[in-house]
C-alpha cells in the first residue's frame, strides 16, 4: 500500500477527488482501529477519526515523502488523540459485556472464550502502562508499525521504542505470572 498511497497522496494534494476517496478507502479503517483502542469507545474514535483526515487534508501540502504516507498520517492521529485526551477525562475499559458482544471469528466457542479472555487480560494490563508506553505498544504491536516508523510517529529515537516496547513485554510478562493480577 505504501507505494500507491504516496501517489494518491501526491495526486489528491494536485485536487484529484477521485484519488483522495481511494486514499481514504485505503487508509480509514487502520486510522479508526487504532483510535478506537486507545478511546475504548466507537463513538469517540469516529470523532479522533474525523478530526484525524480534517487535519490530514488540510496539511497535506507538508507531507514530504520522507516517511511514509500511512507513518505521517498515524503520527497526525496520534497527535489528534493526545489533544482529544487532554481535553476528556479518561474513560473506562469496556465491561465484560462488552467483550462477549464482539463477534467471533472462526474459532471453536471454547476456543473463542479462552482466547478473548486471554486478550482481554492482555488489554487490561496494556491499559495499566504508562500512556507513552501504551501508545508504543499499540502503535508497534497493534498497528503493525516498524521500530522506525513507531519511533517517528512518537517523535522519539528508536532507541527508545525499544525499551518502551521491552519494559511493557517485562511488566505483561510479571502480571500475567500473577494470580489476579488483572483485577488491579
Amino acid at each position: 500500500m505504501s507505494d500507491s498511497a504516496e501517489i494518491l497522496c501526491f495526486r489528491a494534494r494536485e485536487g484529484d477527488a477521485a484519488a483522495a476517496r481511494v486514499l481514504v478507502e485505503l487508509t480509514y479503517q487502520r486510522v479508526y482501529g487504532h483510535l478506537r483502542r486507545l478511546t475504548g469507545h466507537d463513538e469517540d474514535a469516529a470523532d479522533v477519526t474525523q478530526k484525524t483526515f480534517s487535519k490530514a487534508w488540510s496539511s497535506l501540502d507538508s507531507f514530504a515523502g520522507r516517511s511514509s504516507f500511512t507513518t505521517w498520517l498515524h503520527g497526525i492521529a496520534h497527535h489528534t488523540y493526545l489533544d482529544w485526551r487532554r481535553q476528556q477525562r479518561p474513560t473506562a475499559p469496556q465491561s465484560d459485556e462488552w467483550w462477549q458482544m464482539q463477534a467471533a471469528e472462526g474459532a471453536s466457542p471454547s476456543e473463542d472464550a479462552a482466547g478473548r479472555d486471554l486478550a482481554r487480560q492482555m488489554f487490561a494490563l496494556v491499559e495499566q502502562l504508562d500512556e507513552d508506553t501504551r501508545s508504543t505498544v499499540h502503535l508497534h504491536y497493534y498497528e503493525g508499525l516498524s521500530l522506525a516508523e513507531t519511533a517517528e510517529v512518537l517523535g522519539v529515537a528508536t532507541s527508545t521504542v525499544k525499551y518502551r516496547l521491552r519494559q511493557a513485554l517485562d511488566f505483561l510478562r510479571s502480571r500475567a505470572a500473577e494470580p489476579k493480577a488483572f483485577l488491579r
